[in-house]
């Protein structure tokens, strides 16, 4: 899901930020899953701002904890 925002600046002109989901997965721990999805956004994506962690879980077979997932809402500049 992508979302754009418009957001004032210093200088009085607008800049717009879309915002889209990411789901990170690591063996690790969220924060590692967390990094995964930020590194692979910042491949394709310029100008990242910021991440906010919508959901933490977990993925378990056999009674154990197998992969952590952290979905990340991240925003970036709008290039038109």
């Amino acid at each position: 899901m992508a979302k754009a925002k418009s957001k004032k600046t210093r200088g009085g002109g607008e800049s717009v930020y879309r915002i889209t989901e990411l789901v990170g997965t690591s063996p690790v721990s969220w924060e590692d899953a967390v990094q995964r999805a930020v590194a692979t956004a910042a491949g394709s994506l310029r100008d990242l701002r910021i991440a906010d962690i919508e959901k933490l879980d977990v993925k378990i077979d056999g009674g154990k904890v197998v992969a952590y997932r952290a979905r990340v809402a991240l925003s970036f500049k709008y290039e038109s």
